[in-house]
């Protein structure tokens, strides 16, 4: 694998994470109700302040 296939590969994860925090953040700023209609799973956990996030950007999968 050359370096250049690594770097892409990186940046690829890089913006998949990136898009996926967009999209929680935007989730999260939703009202609690609305959260629960679209069975935000996290929804339930807002009160207990328990927050299960993503995970690491470069493992995840």
């Amino acid at each position: 694998m050359s370096i250049l296939s690594s770097i892409g590969r990186l940046a690829t994860e890089f913006n998949a994470a990136r898009a996926r925090y967009q999209t929680e953040r935007a989730i999260h700023a939703l009202p609690i109700e609305l959260q629960k209609d679209i069975g935000w799973p996290e929804a339930a956990d807002a009160k207990t302040g328990v927050r299960l996030g993503v995970g690491s950007w470069a493992g995840a999968k």
